[in-house]
């Protein structure tokens, strides 16, 4: 005899056949409370009683069916394993594009959390955000105040007009104001930084940057993606190979992070026109969107470092986190 038979053995016959019949009118005919109470002329009070009692001894028993495509277990443990607040897990199908999936995926996550007065924060030239603006609807009503770019363009001038179009898009599907960085990314010298830092147009960027509630961003790979590489989102090989030389594995806006997710200088970050490291994880929702084998090691030291706590990946890739976690 099991636990809950002999507890349901305990109560009366007549209980227990109201408690069924409750039960069942309640969530097979999808009756309210008020209506059974009236049907039975019983006090709605007694009603949620029977209710409660009746999943306590097992006459009702809730069961949650996953749909295919959806992998909460996965995202559950990923949350667990790097603390994270939270991962949100896309299935991407044999020859589907990662990039646009994950970018739908993220579209689909801001339009249900940004709930008006934020102010977000948007890496420069990144093709997974490039994604996210394309699959973003616009809001009928503004959802956030600013849209602030985080970080320099690099590169190519044509890099910096995709960076300046991608803030612009962001901003116009939210109904927020756009706050532009117009320096490139990485400058020669820190004095040149020091002085460009101090310009008008820049401070008042940086000024946004302590306000931020929300910050997107992609997650960069040491080695630079043929895409990159052909838009000319590159910076100089000789910084890229003293980075790695250094320990380097990713970068969140042109901070350079080790496997542990501790920033790697190489004498590179005071060069660069962008959020410190300091002020980004500071952000209450930082949302990374990365997802592919090559940049497993640059998700996983993000996700260590705390450079992001909320992961937008694909399936292959989360299992990935989990199989070479420690």
């Amino acid at each position: 005899m099991n636990d809950d038979f002999a507890v349901m053995l305990r109560h009366s016959e007549d209980q227990l056949r109201l408690m069924t019949r409750v039960a069942r009118m309640y969530h097979e005919q999808g009756m309210r409370q008020l209506e059974i109470a009236e049907n039975l002329h019983i006090s709605q009070p007694r009603v949620s009683r029977l209710l409660k009692r009746a999943v306590e001894v097992g006459i009702v028993r809730t069961t949650v069916s996953l749909p295919a495509g959806v992998h909460p277990d996965l995202e559950e443990r990923v949350e667990k394993t790097f603390g994270v607040r939270q991962c949100i897990v896309v299935d991407v199908r044999p020859g589907e594009d990662v990039t646009r999936a994950l970018g739908a995926a993220a579209a689909d996550h801001l339009a249900a959390t940004l709930l008006g007065g934020d102010t977000v924060g948007i890496s420069s030239w990144s093709a997974s955000l490039i994604a996210v603006a394309d699959a973003l609807d616009t809001f009928r009503t503004p959802v956030a105040d600013t849209v602030v770019q985080l970080v320099g363009g690099l590169g190519a001038p044509r890099v910096q007009l995709q960076a300046t179009r991608l803030i612009s898009q962001f901003a116009s599907r939210l109904g927020a104001e756009p706050r532009m960085l117009q320096t490139p990314g990485v400058l020669g010298t820190s004095q040149a930084r020091a002085s460009l830092m101090a310009d008008a147009s820049v401070a008042d960027v940086v000024e946004c940057w302590s306000r931020l509630t929300v910050a997107l961003v992609g997650i960069g790979a040491i080695e630079p993606s043929d895409l990159a590489k052909q838009s000319g989102n590159t910076f100089p090989e000789e910084d890229r190979a003293l980075l790695e030389a250094a320990g380097a594995v990713g970068d969140v806006c042109f901070r350079f992070y080790d496997a542990r997710g501790e920033v790697v200088d190489a004498n590179f970050h005071e060069r660069v026109i962008g959020i410190s490291p300091d002020q980004l994880r500071a952000v209450p929702r930082r949302i990374g969107v990365a997802g592919g084998a090559a940049k497993l090691a640059a998700i996983r030291g993000a996700l260590l470092g705390g450079w992001v706590n909320i992961l937008v990946t694909d399936s292959v890739t989360a299992q990935n986190l989990l199989d070479t976690s420690p």
